[in-house]
């Protein structure tokens, strides 16, 4: 049967939403609560839906009963502190499961390679029904940061780099493309990821903020891209190394981000 999925994603498996007036809101994010929960870098989440309602990030499947990142429950003493937040990932109408805002610390180029994970949004999802992707809302205005996106964890020859000012607005096939986010800093990122359900109310969504499945890159020196790939290469290597030593494989998938 297959699952349903918005078209707009199909060409490059991300889409640029028109910017999101940010000015406009207060910093919401500095006052929810924050779990330390670790992925694609120096992090931490506030949820502000979960699985059950509290301020936890574990995958729906690892709850009682298991089941895919769908039907969220919202929790209420997060969602008092940032509505505007709460609004926003609820505009599209669509299914909503986790929510959260991450703080990402300062990093570079070549954490962000070391970085890049597909997301395992639609394990236990029944076939017949929408794909789990995910939106990004960049809170802060974080001018030198961009988003890495790639068909192939090690391969640049297809690479997507999205700039992050405040505002920037993405929806991500984050199962099917290799992401991670480049910041040089000075402050933390912040950054509200939503898991929405692909179906009619995404895609109008979608087509409400003309969705657009081509942006320019960001423009980043050669020599900067070169030495990126070689310490990616040789991370991964040493971190192959040393798993092997202990007699495991590498897991891939982060699921977390």
């Amino acid at each position: 049967m297959g699952y349903i999925k918005s078209a707009a994603l199909e060409e490059t498996g991300y889409v640029v939403l028109d910017r999101y007036n940010q000015e406009l809101d207060p910093k919401e994010w500095l006052d929810i609560e924050y779990n330390d929960w670790k992925s694609s870098g120096d992090t931490r989440f506030a949820p502000l839906a979960s699985a059950f309602g509290e301020i936890e990030c574990n995958g729906f499947w690892n709850h009682t009963p298991p089941r895919t990142d769908k039907d969220g429950v919202w929790i209420d003493s997060q969602t008092a502190k940032a509505p505007n937040l709460t609004r926003r990932a609820q505009e599209p109408g669509a299914n909503v499961g986790r929510c959260r805002v991450i703080e990402l610390q300062p990093n570079t180029y070549a954490d962000c390679l070391y970085n890049l994970h597909q997301d395992d949004n639609n394990r236990l999802n029944p076939d017949g029904t929408g794909w789990v992707v995910r939106g990004f809302f960049n809170l802060t205005d974080d001018k030198d940061s961009y988003f890495v996106l790639r068909e192939n964890r090690t391969d640049p020859s297809v690479e997507y780099r999205i700039a992050l000012p405040a505002g920037a607005q993405l929806i991500v096939d984050t199962q099917r493309l290799w992401h991670a986010a480049t910041h040089p800093g000075p402050d933390p990122r912040y950054c509200l990821i939503t898991s929405w359900t692909s179906g009619p109310e995404l895609d109008a969504y979608i087509e409400k903020y003309n969705g657009k499945a081509h942006v320019p890159n960001v423009e980043v020196p050669q020599e900067l891209l070169d030495a990126g790939q070689a310490e990616q290469s040789r991370r991964l290597a040493a971190r192959a190394a040393a798993l092997a030593a202990q007699g495991k494989a590498e897991w891939l998938v982060m699921s977390e981000a």
